[in-house]
């Protein structure tokens, strides 16, 4: 993390005012009329003062943190928010001296990963992901970060990431602690990139699932594959920036005079996240095949079916010209006798001697000259 060599001179209340109890008797600095204080402070998850190393003291409110941190010369204030109403923002505005584009980032939030630079704080958006093994799909969060000389404040919009571990690892190490606010940022972005495994992990058995599916004819797989791919692409918008994000705090070791150790684990943070985008740019890659080879097996399946329809209906077209045509030839005796059959007095074949004969040989005739027929257009 880049450490400003020169003192920043924070816009600090000018003297700590009588202080007032509240209704549970905790003693409270009363701000000023125009500051902007939060009434409801439901958003704090919680609120720390480290000096160090070592946590030594709880504030149960922002005013009393602002308090308390001014009796710890050397001490940093650990804030984590969750959600804060933008009351509760403009008052860590006024009180450490945030940039107003950052809070208003923070406040906005579907921010995407990046870390820029106002003055002596730094203000970072990360992209933390899990993966939820129920609905088999990631879930995104987003972490807001500002870090400065004697504070750090996230802001957290959604489940992701667990702060409260990283807050335990550090509070287990004090000697990384001890080295301030980037030491934290640190073990933040730590903890988001390793969340990333489990993503990494559950998507690669999701490809794996997907192949098997394709190959086995499931016709559901397509909407499978494109909701993955839609994830993927939301996976990529959250690492690839992590990239240039801590190559850029690395280039600044020098200038910013980072701890050593620091660099040695933002090094490694580093490895992590490069190895992580290659790896979602592989995954969108092969879900970008699996799709391609997907549509071609769709295809060949449509295709066989269609082809599959035709005999069907070739088959049963020769049928019908069976049929027909046999029906054409039994229905000319049916014909014949019919109309020797009528019974009229005036029909000169009624005593005609050959009358008879006439008939049978006349429907023999039709019927062999339709048989001929038929046989020679392939219809019998």
């Amino acid at each position: 993390m880049a450490r400003s060599p020169k003192r920043h001179h924070w816009r600090r209340r000018p003297a700590d005012p009588p202080a007032k109890h509240s209704a549970g008797g905790a003693a409270t600095a009363e701000p000023p009329a125009d500051l902007p204080v939060a009434k409801d402070q439901g958003s704090v998850v919680q609120a720390v003062l480290y000096r160090d190393g070592r946590r030594v003291a709880n504030p149960e409110s922002l005013t009393e943190t602002f308090g308390q941190l001014r009796q710890y010369p050397g001490g940093m204030a650990w804030i984590g928010l969750h959600r804060p109403s933008e009351a509760e923002l403009h008052s860590l505005a006024a009180e450490f001296d945030l940039h107003e584009l950052a809070v208003e980032d923070a406040l906005e939030a579907h921010q995407r990963p990046k870390l820029e630079r106002y003055g002596d704080t730094l203000f970072v958006v990360l992209r933390a992901a899990r993966y939820l093994d129920a609905q088999e799909e990631v879930d995104f969060g987003e972490l807001h970060v500002f870090v400065g000389k004697d504070f750090l404040i996230t802001v957290r919009h959604g489940a992701a990431p667990d702060l409260s571990a990283v807050r335990h690892r550090m509070e287990k190490t004090p000697e990384l602690l001890a080295l301030g606010p980037e030491a934290v940022l640190y073990a933040i972005l730590d903890a988001v990139v390793d969340g990333y495994a489990p993503v990494v992990a559950g998507v690669q058995n999701d490809i794996d699932e997907i192949e098997t599916e394709v190959f086995g004819g499931d016709p559901a797989v397509s909407r499978r594959i494109y909701e993955l791919s839609r994830e993927m692409v939301e996976f990529q918008r959250a690492t690839r920036p992590l990239v240039s994000m801590l190559h850029g705090l690395m280039a600044g070791f020098a200038k910013y005079g980072t701890h050593e150790e620091l660099q040695r684990y933002l090094r490694d943070v580093a490895d992590h996240v490069t190895h992580t985008s290659e790896r979602v740019d592989g995954f969108r890659q092969a879900l970008t095949d699996i799709l391609t080879v997907n549509a071609t097996l769709v295809t060949q399946q449509q295709n066989a079916e269609m082809r599959a329809l035709a005999e069907a209906g070739f088959e049963q077209n020769e049928e019908i010209k069976k049929i027909s045509s046999w029906a054409a030839i039994l229905f000319a005796p049916t014909l014949v006798g019919t109309i020797y059959g009528m019974n009229f007095d005036a029909m000169p074949e009624l005593n005609w001697t050959f009358g008879y004969p006439f008939a049978i040989l006349l429907m023999a005739a039709v019927c062999t000259s339709l048989y001929f027929v038929f046989k020679r257009r392939d219809w019998l």
